[in-house]
């Protein structure tokens, strides 16, 4: 996968807001093909243990193939196995559906949003807050909550 890389403009209040005295730019290299979740990481604000939940997520939502379709997939998905061998597509399909459901149970209501947002539908964690009407800057405790809940149900130590 070739990775993309932006230039973006950036000042105190934010990206591209011009005007003002005084204010001083800066610019920023961002990697578009970068996950929130992967960001996060990258950046120090969640530890490995709570990487590898999101991803167990993530990958058991693609394997359910809960995400959007267009038109039918013939191309089989190919991620790291889970012990699935044996198993038709279809009840791989089901047995990673009955993981995810399991998972999303054990966050606990109301935190099963802002996993399925940043998570699976990749959204960053401002938009995420902003769509579920939170207060700035509170999604990262909750989102490391929820993660810490989906390792326990994946077992990562």
């Amino acid at each position: 996968m070739q990775r993309q890389y932006v230039q973006r403009e950036l000042t105190p209040e934010g990206p591209r807001r011009q005007g003002g005295v005084g204010r001083r730019k800066r610019s920023v290299t961002v990697n578009l093909a970068e996950s929130p979740l992967g960001w996060l990481h990258a950046h120090g604000h969640l530890d490995a243990r709570l990487f590898d939940a999101g991803e167990w997520l993530r990958a058991d939502y693609e394997r359910a193939q809960l995400g959007p379709a267009v038109t039918m997939r013939w191309d089989p998905v190919r991620i790291r196995s889970t012990g699935d061998a044996g198993l038709s597509p279809t009840e791989r399909q089901i047995a990673a559906r009955q993981r995810f459901d399991g998972a999303l149970r054990q966050a606990g209501r109301g935190l099963e949003d802002i996993l399925w947002r940043v998570v699976c539908a990749g959204e960053t964690l401002p938009v995420a807050e902003k769509a579920l009407s939170w207060p700035a800057r509170s999604g990262k405790l909750v989102l490391r909550i929820a993660l810490d809940r989906v390792a326990d149900f994946y077992r990562i130590g």
